[in-house]
């Protein structure tokens, strides 16, 4: 099993701010995004033709219409989004889907699971003791490959 940081997500209500905070003062480059059913941003410190080059993910609160963003992430408390609680999750690139599904199983522990649309990534979301959500993501041929039926 592999495993290495891939970024940190923040979640705002001023995404517009966020962006220009992270852009026009620290110099990171809004670049390609997945067409994630909620607003946002992906940050790069490097090219931009490698979505691994993507630091900070911005994740937007559309307050006309919060179901895209709850419905892939989970709702959370706005009061709550000051600080570090503004933070929305740690993500890691892993590697070897299958022993770590083995490994939750055992453990009793359910992970949410989703494929990104557009970048060949398959994710598994979790929450740590402290209730810090943590990303792993594998290559989506790991996931095809686990549910692809066995040869004859």
């Amino acid at each position: 099993m592999g495993i290495s940081l891939n970024h940190f997500s923040i979640r705002t209500t001023d995404l517009a701010a966020t962006r220009a905070f992270y852009v026009d003062l620290l110099g990171l480059q809004e670049g390609p995004r997945p067409e994630f059913p909620f607003p946002g941003y992906w940050l790069y410190q490097g090219p931009k033709e490698a979505f691994a080059n993507a630091a900070v993910h911005v994740i937007g609160i559309d307050p006309n219409d919060r179901s895209g963003l709850e419905g892939y992430l989970g709702e959370r408390n706005e009061a709550s989004l000051k600080g570090s609680g503004a933070v929305d999750h740690v993500a890691f690139f892993a590697t070897d889907l299958a022993g770590m599904l083995q490994r939750l199983r055992a453990a009793g522990v359910e992970p949410r699971e989703r494929t990104v649309p557009g970048v060949g990534l398959h994710q598994l979301f979790l929450d740590d003791p402290s209730g810090v959500v943590v990303e792993l993501n594998y290559p989506v041929a790991e996931k095809q490959a686990l549910d692809r039926p066995p040869a004859p």
